[in-house]
């Protein structure tokens, strides 16, 4: 499937933890549409979010560099949820338990959605903790981002959401 080889070829690419996506109009790879259900208990799904940016935040409450990014999405959110900006933090947990616990600690605003099957980031084949991807205002994959540098991984999502904000 030409997703999965263009995502094959992008986690090759990884030497800085950012891969870029094709961005030619025929090259465009659509984002995998999915429905899951939020913490606040309400289903959302990708595909009704279209004409936003949406970034999408795999991550697990097992994983240190995910719990140490959380508050640092919480300020991207905070900062572009006007502009047309989403943010979606997609937790792969079979057991919910954990990550439940971790949210009653950490206040974040933006959804929290459950992957209980795995269902969802197996289609996005996430190979590592956290993984996240940029989708464009039509629906495409744009960004993907392996692993969390702090400092640095927030200024590369908020260069590349302020460009993809201006397409």
């Amino acid at each position: 499937m030409k997703f999965f080889r263009t995502l094959s070829m992008a986690l090759l690419s990884l030497t800085l933890g950012l891969a870029t996506l094709p961005s030619q109009a025929e090259d465009k790879i659509p984002a995998p549409d999915f429905t899951l259900k939020s913490h606040s208990g309400e289903n959302i799904k990708l595909s009704e979010l279209r004409g936003d940016v949406v970034m999408i935040n795999f991550w697990a409450s097992w994983c240190v560099p995910c719990l140490q990014e959380m508050p640092a999405l919480e300020k991207i959110h905070q900062r572009y949820k006007d502009l047309g900006f989403t943010l979606l933090g997609v937790n792969v947990e079979q057991d919910i338990s954990e990550a439940k616990a971790y949210l009653k600690k950490v206040n974040v605003s933006f959804p929290i959605l459950f992957d209980l099957n795995n269902q969802v980031s197996n289609e996005y084949e996430i190979s590592g903790m956290p993984t996240t991807y940029l989708v464009d205002r039509d629906g495409n994959l744009r960004k993907l981002y392996i692993g969390y540098q702090p400092g640095t991984s927030e200024e590369v999502y908020m260069r590349e959401i302020k460009t993809l904000l201006k397409e």
